[in-house]
């Protein structure tokens, strides 16, 4: 909370006036040019009531002070009240600008969390494989934990106890190398576990049907093919389209390559997690008067909101991603799924002996330093 009470009064009307670019970026979590692209998506739906609001002198908001407040309220994760009396508003402002921006963002912003055209989903593979070694590899899925206050004399409370004993929500996603949400779903109890989630899920349902992943081959020796994948924690069953890790203990040269090669991969997705947590402190568990069937929209614009900062800053993901904490769900344990499909248990066996004998163990390292000298310059 910090950066909220750093605000004077005497700041008033001037929210988004600040000068200096790193205590601006510090204070609202995206840099100036982002900030302004966000107030043009949601002008017209955030000023119909130009007059409405006001600050306690009743200077009216201005459109960049009703985005710095929505934003301050996002990421601080403080109480109506300490947001509102940090910028001089009265707290049901706080509220009623924020839930006005939420939909808002809803309405304009939903193109910039979506799967990826074929194009786009080419070039993702190429980097899971340049980077990873992991040919065909379209992105990671995980799971993480939005915690909640709920009373337990609330009905049906029960449902959001979580394994750890805390009240949650999950939030599924299918992030990419960038650190960009690709694809999420969310409004789903804290009880369920990663599986049953996967299952419920559209994403799911489409990849069954062959809706997704269902672009280029990986063209065996054997001249067998190998289609898209998204990979996965042990949490996840093993399916044709989603590959795990191998549990067992004693592995063979081709099986540990791959382990090794899924779990360098893999760690992008807490990492993402971690640091859209980080950001976004409203979701880490201080909400006040939680509201179940808002809080997946909340969610929704929380991830539009991390996407967009990612899509007009791309040039620096690649080193933030190697910076980021991936302690995304510290307070819980690992989720085992037991779950194995037998053309999911075929696809991997192929894949892990097609990593040993067309990409020496090693050489994925080589190929890693490589392209960061590239992006640093060098």
């Amino acid at each position: 909370m910090d950066f909220v009470t750093s605000f004077c009064v005497s700041s008033l009307g001037t929210l988004s006036s600040i000068e200096d670019a790193h205590r601006f970026e510090t204070i609202f979590k995206m840099p100036r040019r982002t900030f302004n692209y966000v107030c043009s998506l949601v002008k017209d739906e955030m000023m119909v009531r130009s007059s409405s609001y006001t600050f306690l002198d009743g200077m009216v908001l201005s459109l960049e002070d009703r985005v710095a407040v929505s934003l301050l309220r996002l990421n601080s994760g403080g109480s109506l009240v300490t947001v509102g009396s940090s910028v001089g508003v009265n707290h049901s402002t706080v509220s009623l600008i924020t839930w006005r921006f939420i939909e808002a963002m809803e309405e304009r912003a939903s193109h910039h969390l979506r799967w990826p055209a074929s194009g786009e989903m080419e070039k993702i593979k190429s980097k899971f494989e340049d980077i990873h070694g992991l040919p065909n590899c379209c992105g990671v899925v995980d799971t993480t934990h939005i915690t909640m206050c709920l009373s337990s004399a609330e009905p049906n409370c029960k449902v959001w106890l979580d394994h750890e004993k805390n009240y949650s929500m999950v939030l599924q996603a299918v992030v990419d190398l960038d650190m960009r949400f690709m694809d999420i779903v969310t409004g789903w109890p804290g009880s369920m576990k990663e599986s049953g989630i996967l299952h419920s899920s559209g994403l799911f349902k489409l990849c069954e049907k062959g809706e997704r992943l269902n672009g280029s081959k990986l063209k065996l020796l054997d001249g067998s093919e190998i289609g898209e994948y998204l990979i996965g924690d042990a949490g996840y069953p093993l399916l044709p389209w989603l590959l795990t890790p191998y549990q067992q203990k004693d592995l063979i040269e081709s099986e540990a390559e791959f382990n090794r090669r899924h779990a360098a991969a893999r760690i992008v997705a807490p990492r993402t997690l971690s640091k859209f947590k980080d950001t976004w402190r409203f979701l880490q568990g201080e909400m006040w008067r939680p509201d179940k069937h808002k809080l997946p929209r909340i969610i929704h614009v929380c991830c539009l909101l991390h996407n967009i900062v990612i899509d007009l800053r791309e040039e620096e993901i690649m080193e933030e991603s190697c910076r980021s904490s991936s302690d995304h769900d510290g307070r819980y344990m690992q989720q085992l799924c037991r779950l194995e499909d037998d053309k999911g248990l075929e696809v991997r066996d192929k894949l892990s002996q097609h990593l040993v004998t067309s990409w020496p163990v090693g050489e994925g390292e080589q190929a890693a330093a490589s392209l960061k000298r590239r992006n640093n310059g060098a």
